[in-house]
């Protein structure tokens, strides 16, 4: 037997259509049916990667009991936040702002009409870890309903106010660079001096914040941001929440220093470290970057890329109920059993502090792999060289790996979200060039090419395909990875797209009154979907008002048209006067404010007609690619291109009679005189990243 989840493409509604729980997926039909029968709506949103998630499910949705209980008294409503963030988004804050605190299972009680009137998140059966038991919290719910319903209905009033109060985060005000120094001096506050990172507990990585300090690092010569940004890569990459045999990081620590993660694995939170990583890479010289960015390529390629282009959302944390991480953990016993070597287990043992005290609380005897000792220090330890430990550590890392998959893994969810795959593929296209790896642009530009070819609109994109649209995220995140891909290949097409794409933005989401973007097209829909947000913070993904603007600043760059600039101003404005206070939240605003009140570097390659042309051309492309400077701006303008209708004006005056391959290095509006030798062209470019530019903060 199956409920009405059974259809969904959702993997989190399918995997509880077996549940004697009468659901109804969101829309209009659960909440006519609750006003027909008068009762109160129970909203249950998680995902299928929540370990917390798929307990209640266990302890609470499958007992019959209860079900019975739900059944004859609410009308029950499940979602999937990866499918709906519209619906999580205003269903978090409602509950936020009586709780002081949101996640995932989120479970909220409703009006008929779609209002919040008591809410929270995980409720176990019968009460323990300080929560009230689920039992009580749906009898006193009940009991509240049908005999004090004016209370009921003078709480679902005050908290819609609460909440079209604070899902319109523009606060308007002039960018100006000070916004940056005073967002730094805000990070700086929050630093974690000893483990890296930001906070104290739980730990999550702010990758956006990192690239920003390595820009601010660049720009100013501030050893601070550059010291906080090195100390949060090198530590996070030593940690726990860094999956060290597959690659890729998990979604947060539940410590400080970054040991014990939450071991979901999200596509999202990958591509933000890999550009993170990448950017640490070309900016500070440290391989162990790259080697980290390449893990990250790799866990991609291995577990979430579709081969016909395109990647899937998360792995699980868990295989069962009862399971904590049991995967990616070892006993020294299952350690001992994988490496079958006493030399090859005593350095990987050291490296990755496995032994019989482990770290998890469900069994103390697991270890999360984490590292806290040089290399160098166990070769003098164990009286072997370093050479010989790292032969060792190598090939105890492959045995290890061997041997984890043979374990049943934890479940891959498939759904191929348009934002995601952007974000994704907006992160490999520029990592392959820097870490070389092929395969990462390639699969980027595959992934790009399926969106816009399986959208019914390419410039009105779903989430997914045939599923809910009118999400700005999707728009923005999409029609930022063209860009990319445009710089990578010099292709006009990719550059038109994304165009296309933001001007559909401006007409569809706009404020026009107030300015912003909303988060949706539309404010039609059951419950609280007509309530508008203008979301500026980067939780859990940048903010699309951030990457909204990033993207108008580069097609800006790019086109040099004037309605792209004063797009770009006018929807930076509307957020201003509250970017100093963003901080580690506020990343994606902040690096388009960064474009708005200091210059562009435009690094511009014409292919010429001598015989070797594309060569010298594609040398000089990747050398300008793989260069760490902020705002950077790459243009390739093959042959066959030259005549395009494409071309801004500064760069047809660059094109010259075409006889030899030539490229222009530009900050701001004073160029360079141009470079006909590859080798003269990456020795200026050397120069020009020797040391912060001038007159930044001016």
């Amino acid at each position: 037997m199956t409920n009405r989840l059974g259809g969904s493409p959702s993997d989190y509604m399918q995997s509880a259509a077996h549940q004697p729980i009468h659901w109804f997926p969101w829309g209009a039909e659960a909440f006519a049916r609750a006003a027909a029968e008068d009762r109160p709506v129970l909203l249950d949103i998680g995902a299928v990667w929540c370990h917390w998630c798929h307990v209640m499910d266990g302890e609470s949705y499958e007992d019959p009991a209860l079900a019975e209980l739900l059944n004859d008294n609410f009308v029950c409503v499940k979602v999937d936040r990866d499918e709906r963030p519209d619906v999580d988004t205003r269903y978090q804050r409602a509950v936020q702002a009586i709780t002081g605190q949101g996640g995932w299972p989120l479970t909220a009680f409703l009006t008929p009409d779609g209002e919040v009137f008591y809410g929270g998140t995980y409720f176990p059966p019968d009460g323990k870890y300080g929560r009230p038991g689920f039992r009580a919290v749906l009898t006193q719910i009940l009991n509240l309903y049908r005999t004090q319903r004016d209370r009921v209905a003078q709480q679902a009033g005050t908290l819609r106010r609460v909440l079209e109060e604070h899902l319109d985060e523009a606060a308007p005000g002039e960018p100006t660079a000070s916004h940056l120094a005073e967002a730094e001096t805000a990070m700086a506050r929050l630093f974690d001096p000893v483990n890296g990172g930001f906070g104290t507990q739980p730990k999550f990585p702010h990758p956006g914040a990192v690239r920003l300090l390595l820009t601010r690092w660049r720009d100013t010569g501030s050893g601070a941001a550059r010291d906080m940004a090195a100390h949060t890569l090198a530590a996070m990459l030593r940690g726990g929440i860094h999956d060290h045999l597959a690659g890729g990081f998990h979604r947060y620590s539940v410590d400080a220093r970054w040991v014990v993660p939450h071991f979901e694995k999200m596509s999202y939170d990958n591509a933000e470290l890999l550009r993170a990583y990448v950017d640490g890479f070309l900016a500070l010289g440290d391989p162990e970057f790259a080697v980290t960015g390449r893990g990250i390529v790799r866990w991609l390629r291995e577990v979430l890329a579709d081969e016909a282009g395109g990647f899937g959302a998360s792995q699980d944390a868990d295989v069962g109920l009862h399971d904590d991480g049991d995967y990616f953990t070892w006993t020294l016993d299952e350690a001992r059993d994988a490496i079958g070597d006493e030399d090859l287990l005593a350095v990987a043992a050291a490296w990755y502090d496995i032994g019989t005290a482990g770290e998890m609380h469900h069994n103390p005897g697991k270890n999360v792999l984490h590292v806290t000792e040089p290399l160098p220090a166990i070769a003098a330890r164990l009286g072997i060289t370093p050479a010989e430990a790292a032969r060792r550590l190598h090939l105890a890392e492959d045995r290890l790996r061997a041997a984890r998959a043979g374990r049943t893994a934890p479940f891959i969810d498939r759904n191929r979200y348009t934002a995601w795959n952007g974000m994704l593929a907006g992160a490999l296209i520029p990592a392959a060039v820097a870490l070389e790896e092929p395969w990462a642009a390639a699969q980027g530009l595959r992934t790009l090419e399926r969106i816009r070819r399986e959208q019914r609109d390419p410039h009105a994109l779903a989430h997914l395909p045939g599923g809910v649209g009118g999400l700005l995220d999707d728009q923005v995140q999409v029609a930022l990875a063209a860009i990319e891909a445009f710089e990578a290949t010099g292709e006009p097409a990719w550059l038109e797209w994304s165009a296309g794409i933001m001007e559909r933005v401006w007409a569809d989401y706009l404020d026009p009154v107030a300015g912003g973007l909303f988060d949706t097209a539309s404010r039609e829909g059951p419950g609280l979907l007509p309530a508008r947000a203008k979301p500026i913070q980067d939780a859990p993904t940048p903010s699309p008002n951030g990457i909204a603007a990033l993207c108008l600043a580069r097609l800006a760059e790019h086109t040099q048209g004037p309605e792209w600039y004063a797009r770009r101003d006018a929807l930076l404005r509307a957020f201003a006067g509250a970017a100093s206070g963003l901080g580690i939240f506020g990343s994606a605003l902040l690096a388009a404010l960064d474009w708005a009140v200091h210059p562009a570097t435009h690094l511009v390659i014409v292919e010429g007609g001598e015989p070797d042309s594309a060569a010298r051309a594609e040398t000089m492309h990747r050398a300008a690619r793989r260069t760490f400077l902020p705002r950077r701006v790459v243009r390739l303008v093959r042959a066959a291109d030259r005549a395009g209708a494409t071309l801004a004006p500064a760069i047809r005056g660059m094109l010259g009679d075409g006889s030899v391959t030539r490229g222009f290095l530009c900050v701001g509006a004073s160029c360079q005189l141009p470079a006909e030798d590859p080798a003269d062209w990456q020795a200026r470019l050397a120069e020009l990243v020797a040391g912060p530019a001038d007159g930044c903060e001016g």
